[in-house]
């Protein structure tokens, strides 16, 4: 099912601030660049309890960015707090709120202390929140609002450049996340293979899935480029690889982009993935996704 998303553009400029609504949800998110935020800290939403990210580049160029997770009572005092103490850098901020007052002290902690373990769990940003408060007691129906809205900060944040909750790993298969999880359909799994190791692929809504016990190539080729190889250090960096005697090897479904991502990094050099991922039958992804499309699957 679709969703509806109301993006408004504050300064009607597409690099500035703007607020971030979702169709029957009674949160709401402002973002802002560090340029216009003396403008923004001044916005009747910001006077809200709510949580909140800072995000600047990271220390280390294997991550996508650096990410600081806070909650306020009111958002707009601490905004000022961290500007005026200069204890956090950042180059961008979002807030998510409640259009209608019912979000509490507890239901904020709540919030920050699960987007805190969720970010850290993903391992694709460094987070710069050192400890993850106590998950705070809340009645059952509380749990069940502070869980929606927590789906729907999943969903803004990487439309507006977060990707800290953003997984390179899938720990595990929800059949909520993938409803048709792996294909039954044996055209439709993908491999990858030489006589020193073997890799197993398929396709999902998320993206595409190397199986867990996939093994890659242990040696990098000087064709490689630096994007994959540092796409390689964090999945080992994450866990999400580990090193054996002749090869590496997938400890979890982890999700690529594209198939050339994943065969690029399991082959350990320059790889056109349509081409090299192949079916059972020998056919390549390429040849089974042109048979898909002329046949409207």
């Amino acid at each position: 099912m679709g969703k509806k998303l109301i993006i408004y553009l504050i300064d009607g400029n597409e690099f500035g601030p703007r607020t971030i609504e979702i169709g029957n949800w009674s949160g709401k998110a402002i973002y802002s660049p560090l340029s216009t935020i003396s403008k923004i800290v001044q916005r009747d939403e910001l006077g809200k309890p709510g949580v909140y990210f800072l995000k600047s580049a990271p220390d280390n160029d294997v991550l996508s960015e650096k990410i600081y997770i806070g909650e306020a009572e009111k958002i707009s005092d601490r905004l000022r707090q961290h500007l005026r103490e200069g204890t956090k850098e950042f180059a961008e901020f979002i807030a998510f709120v409640s259009k209608d007052e019912m979000l509490t002290k507890s239901h904020i902690r709540f919030l920050e202390s699960k987007l805190i373990t969720l970010a850290k769990d993903e391992k694709t940003a460094e987070i710069e929140n050192s400890t993850t408060p106590t998950l705070p007691a809340l009645p059952e129906a509380d749990i069940s609002d502070m869980e929606y809205f927590l789906q729907q900060i999943k969903l803004i944040l990487p439309l507006m450049g977060f990707k800290c909750l953003v997984p390179i790993v899938v720990k595990k298969v929800h059949e909520e996340e993938f409803p048709k999880g792996k294909p039954e359909s044996e055209d439709l799994n993908f491999t990858l293979k030489n006589k020193n190791f073997d890799a197993e692929m398929y396709e999902s809504e998320r993206g595409y899935i190397v199986v867990a016990g996939s093994q890659c190539n242990k040696q990098l080729s000087k064709s490689i480029s630096e994007g994959w190889i540092k796409l390689r250090q964090k999945l080992l960096d994450s866990g999400a690889l580990t090193e054996k005697d002749d090869y590496l090897e997938f400890t979890e479904n982890t999700i690529f982009n594209s198939v050339s991502a994943a065969s690029s990094v399991i082959l350990g050099r320059q790889s056109a993935g349509p081409l090299e991922w192949v079916n059972q039958d020998g056919r390549t992804f390429k040849d089974v996704q042109q048979t898909v499309f002329a046949n409207g699957e």
